[in-house]
């Protein structure tokens, strides 16, 4: 008598492989993006300009690896029909991809704003929060990798409040800009060209936020958009009974 279970149990078995391969390469593409930020920084910090144009280059290969992963992900969700958790868990990763491959065009602004300030000088108070906007920014994606791979929503929910100490550091960083530009230790160009740095490294913090928020959202089936789609439908409610 044929085993007609089988080709479903061999179906459900490459189905689920197909979903390890698609978390293996979504957390490669994490350390990828990890990576560059350090790579970035020493680049803006050490003036290194051939550095920079090979930093540009692996941007490539973060664009490859995300295309791919993108097309993966939608011809899974084409063939299988998935539901439930691990249809969110596919969204989770198109979302997340769209976050890293961001944050990695990020990192390739530093290189270019390191280019439009080369010869400029940058005062020690200066360099040192940059330094640290680097070390919170690379923390932050490699936390949001970590509760990816665990489905940890907990560590998930807490990237926001941890996000503070980037953001606390963006605020920092202005600071710096303007008393340096006060004090005429650098011109108005460099200043600018600071300012967006700063910027760059806070938008990478909110990418592995978003990053979080889908990870929450793949565990739980609960985004923070929710609570306020909710209060907008009661308020509609209320008004249709005036």
């Amino acid at each position: 008598m044929p085993d007609t279970d089988r080709p479903a149990a061999d179906h459900r078995t490459a189905y689920h492989r197909k979903l390890d391969d698609l978390d293996a390469n979504l957390i490669r593409l994490g350390a990828m993006v990890s990576e560059l930020i350090p790579r970035g920084t020493q680049v803006l910090l050490g003036a290194e300009l051939s550095e920079a144009q090979q930093l540009i280059d692996a941007d490539d290969e973060v664009d490859r690896l995300s295309l791919d992963l993108e097309e993966a992900v939608i011809r899974v969700i084409a063939l299988q029909a998935p539901v439930a958790r691990d249809l969110r868990h596919l969204t989770c990763i198109l979302k997340s991809v769209g976050e890293l491959e961001r944050s990695a065009d990020l990192m390739v602004n530093v290189c270019k704003a390191s280019r439009r300030m080369y010869g400029s000088p940058m005062t020690p108070r200066i360099r040192g929060v940059i330094d640290s906007m680097s070390q919170e920014a690379q923390r932050l994606v490699q936390l949001a990798m970590e509760a990816f791979a665990d489905g940890d929503d907990a560590l998930a929910s807490a990237l926001g409040d941890i996000d503070d100490k980037l953001d606390h550091l963006n605020r920092e960083m202005i600071e710096a800009v303007f008393a340096a530009h006060a004090e005429e230790a650098i011109d108005i160009a460099a200043a600018v060209q600071l300012a967006l740095v700063a910027r760059y490294y806070e938008r990478i913090g909110d990418h592995a936020v978003n990053i979080g928020e889908r990870v929450a959202y793949m565990v739980t089936g609960w985004l923070p958009e929710h609570t306020g789609a909710l209060r907008s439908q009661a308020r509609s409610e209320v008004d249709a009974t005036d």
